[in-house]
């Protein structure tokens, strides 16, 4: 399996994250990273979940088109990293 990356543009509001999180937990698909931030002059947030690309993936995709809440989706695979999910370095 490989790590993708998920960028959802969100509404900014209570119980969003919540919903997103809970139809990954309903499928017992681990997300292994979450950030988000609100997007400046908007009523919107950018998601970024960071998961392992597996059979399920597409499923949950369409699964989350679906919400009311997710205004877009984009899928990185095969890119680095965002460094919102970079360890840091053991000095």
């Amino acid at each position: 399996m490989t790590d993708c990356t998920l960028t959802l543009t969100v509404s900014n509001h209570p119980g969003v994250l919540s919903r997103i999180a809970g139809l990954f937990a309903r499928r017992n698909y681990n997300l292994d990273g979450v950030y988000v931030v609100g997007l400046t002059g908007t009523t919107d947030s950018r998601m970024q979940l960071l998961v392992n690309k597996d059979e399920r993936l597409p499923q949950i995709i369409k699964q989350l088109e679906k919400l009311y809440d997710v205004r877009e989706i984009s899928v990185e695979e095969g890119r680095d990293m965002p460094t919102c999910f970079q360890h840091p370095k053991a000095g």
